[in-house]
């Protein structure tokens, strides 16, 4: 048997997570150290995680490969990452690989937040597409907004407050 990576069992169908630099980037294991993947054109050849991503926020095409797992993983870390297998039964594991495989080679549409490489396998393991990632990314962003709108909120407060007490000096002045 040739070698693997995985230190746990690893079967057909499962999510592979690679964890990049700045994101994480999905596959699905198909089996033979192989894994099918979505990914847009030339984002595996930069040396730099942020040209690479600025390549995945600029791409509306990506492609599906199949490819040894080493060659997706490369010196990033990564694990098996069934992330929804408790939320939804996941689809026969030979279903999963026929479908995958079948897939090679396709060009399909591709955006960072409604149809990226975690949708993918995710729709092909469950049935359903949904990327975490994204939807971490946006409750930060939420947070993040809320944040800056109660800081607004608050220093309009402070310059309010301020006005109206230069405003009570003045008349306190001006009655003098």
């Amino acid at each position: 048997m040739a070698p693997t990576l995985f230190d746990d069992e690893v079967k057909p169908g499962d999510l592979i997570e690679i964890f990049r630099n700045s994101f994480q980037h999905w596959a699905i294991y198909i089996g033979g150290n192989e894994v099918v993947h979505l990914i847009p054109p030339n984002a595996d050849n930069y040396s730099s995680p942020f040209a690479n991503l600025a390549v995945c926020l600029d791409s509306t095409v990506a492609e599906v490969r199949r490819q040894k797992i080493w060659d997706v993983v490369k010196s990033d870390s990564y694990e098996v990452n069934n992330l929804m297998d408790d939320e939804y039964e996941p689809r026969d594991r030979r279903t999963i690989v026929r479908e995958a495989c079948r897939m090679v080679g396709e060009h399909l549409p591709y955006n960072v937040v409604n149809h990226n490489c975690e949708h993918f396998v995710t729709e092909l393991r469950y049935g359903k597409s949904e990327s975490r990632q994204v939807k971490t990314a946006a409750a930060v962003a939420g947070v993040a907004a809320v944040g800056v709108g109660v800081a607004a909120f608050a220093m309009l407060g402070a310059a309010l407050f301020s006005s109206l007490k230069d405003e009570k000096r003045r008349r306190h002045y001006d009655d003098d």
